[in-house]
């Protein structure tokens, strides 16, 4: 399995840097060989355009912006999706770590 490029968005990238360290560990535990960063959605189009990324997961509170990813995203076959909001609240890097790879179709 080659590294997944997993790209989380939220409103200003803080809340979900702790998301980002549960994937990352969960991802670890699976030996998963990963690459998980957050960004601010206005800092979205700057990591497209200079990383190879797999999936791309909007946090709850961008959740109105997932259409205008899917158009943005669509042409670079980039599945998208919103991370579930019980999922987000309780942190839960697995089950989000999950719903990253299902999309990537792993």
């Amino acid at each position: 399995m080659s590294k997944k490029t997993i790209m989380l968005v939220c409103s200003a990238g803080m809340s979900t840097s702790l998301l980002v360290t549960k994937m990352e560990a969960a991802a670890e535990a699976q030996g998963i060989e990963s690459d998980i960063f957050a960004v601010s959605a206005s800092d979205a189009d700057s990591h497209l355009a200079n990383k190879d990324v797999n999936v791309l997961l909007l946090g709850p509170q961008v959740r109105f912006m997932q259409k205008q990813f899917e158009e943005k995203l669509a042409p670079m076959n980039i599945p998208s999706a919103v991370i579930d909001m019980k999922d987000y609240g309780m942190m839960n890097g697995e089950n989000v770590l999950k719903q990253a790879l299902t999309l990537i179709g792993e």
